[in-house]
């Protein structure tokens, strides 16, 4: 317990200097001497499009849904690490299976010789698709697990075609790359590198335009030489926008019409963020590949692709000699984390709590903000989007105006025209609570 008598972890926000302070500007400064400059670009144009500036914090430490910068500052974290820290800042539930594998086992040798944590992470998430006689494939990023199906796509219908939506985002890798739907910007400069058979079809946004989108993944998919449909559940930097219910359980249908296997990305979406294990299996659909990440390692960098047998089958058709592999592909440390995450996610019963949660949140800040230039109020479980009039210039303005009142949120939407909201999923909700008053007050 601090001596607030809160919880640790779950303060309010303490400013001793205004952000960004003395030490994190000297901090950012040398960083941008060495680092691609591509991110300091990205600042300035956005300091240029909201008329704030847009100079960073240097976090230091963190502790459950707080987080420390260099100079002091206490903050309230409602990104968690892009929404990766399901369990918050250094979660206790993780660090002592952390310290009793970093005693015994880093490194082992891939897919030459596994380690004990590896052999119990696979079985844990075979357990965990919806069928018997899964299989797995670990990656280091959400990205890998994305390779690893759009790969596995391929193997098992012979077929390169793939169709994506608007919107989404997969990762910036070259597999995944080809079918980022958020940016067109992303793609171009490395089009000549990328897959050509990728079809974007709309995400739906409401029953209005289920039709449309449904309409271009089967014209797609008559062609004959798609492979995969890959689909986020709930579209997440793409602005956190639940479809219609119908919306999986038609793709799972036109996939198996087509000869083609249903890729659902729940990196995102997954381990209870959206108030379910797994979006897609509460939504009544069975996948044929699940890609898991980001929460999957409470912060370290392990993933997932965990498929059925049938759809995983032809790995083994080739005599070993295709394989999908990387060094630190199911390390020890990341996959003792991720045992820990799913013990603590299962024990504590955290994804239906963010169900209830996330619920009750979206009323208060409906309520809060009425009035005051929002557009819509949406998401599921504990992945919130608040969709700003003005666009990505007042989300990014509104946003640093909260970073000065302490809170952390970033933008999202296809134009940058939400706050997208991923905290712990064990926040404590008077903070929650308090949150809503202040976007309130930030958005003037």
């Amino acid at each position: 317990m601090t001596r607030t008598g809160r919880p640790a972890g779950q303060s309010l926000p303490e400013l001793l200097v205004p952000p960004p302070g003395p030490r994190s500007r000297e901090l950012a400064a040398r960083l941008a001497a060495v680092e691609s400059p591509s991110v300091d670009a990205r600042r300035e144009a956005r300091a240029r499009e909201s008329g704030e500036p847009q100079g960073p914090i240097v976090y230091e430490r963190g502790v459950g849904a707080n987080v420390f910068d260099v100079d002091g500052n206490r903050y309230v974290d409602l990104v968690a690490g892009f929404g990766a820290l399901l369990l918050g800042h250094v979660p206790p539930d993780v660090a002592p299976a952390l310290d009793a594998q970093g005693r015994r086992l880093w490194l082992a040798l891939g897919d030459v010789y596994a380690s004990d944590a590896k052999v119990a992470l696979c079985e844990r998430l075979a357990r965990a698709y919806p069928a018997p006689g899964a299989r797995v494939m670990l990656g280091a990023s959400g990205a890998d697990a994305v390779t690893a199906a759009l790969k596995t796509a391929v193997l098992a219908t012979g077929r390169p075609g793939v169709v994506a939506f608007h919107g989404a985002y997969h990762g910036l890798s070259h597999g995944p790359l080809a079918a980022c739907g958020l940016r067109p910007s992303f793609r171009e400069p490395f089009a000549a590198q990328l897959s050509a058979h990728v079809t974007f079809a709309p995400y739906p946004r409401g029953e209005e335009s289920l039709g449309a989108s449904l309409l271009a993944v089967n014209a797609a998919l008559a062609r004959g030489d798609v492979g995969a449909v890959l689909v986020e559940p709930v579209l997440g930097r793409g602005g956190c926008i639940v479809p219609p219910p119908a919306f999986l359980p038609a793709l799972r249908s036109a996939c198996d019409r087509a000869g083609a296997l249903l890729v659902c990305d729940e990196i995102w979406t997954g381990l209870g963020r959206s108030g379910a294990w797994l979006a897609s299996v509460e939504a009544g659909v069975v996948p044929d590949l699940i890609c898991l990440g980001k929460g999957l390692g409470a912060g370290l960098p392990i993933s997932a692709c965990v498929g059925s047998e049938r759809s995983m089958a032809p790995w083994g058709a080739h005599g070993g000699t295709t394989i999908h592999t990387a060094t630190h592909f199911g390390a020890p440390l990341g996959c003792a984390a991720a045992l820990a995450t799913l013990e603590a996610l299962e024990r504590r019963g955290l994804p239906g709590r963010a169900a209830d949660v996330g619920a009750r949140w979206m009323s208060r800040l409906r309520e809060r903000t009425a009035g005051r230039g929002v557009v819509d109020v949406r998401g599921r479980g504990l992945m919130i989007g608040v969709e700003l009039e003005g666009g990505g210039a007042r989300a990014l303005a509104t946003s640093r105006r909260l970073l000065d009142r302490g809170w952390i949120v970033l933008t999202g939407g296809v134009h940058g025209e939400a706050l997208t909201l991923t905290p712990p999923l064990d926040i404590d909700e008077a903070l929650l609570d308090a949150f809503a008053g202040e976007l309130a007050g930030a958005l003037g």
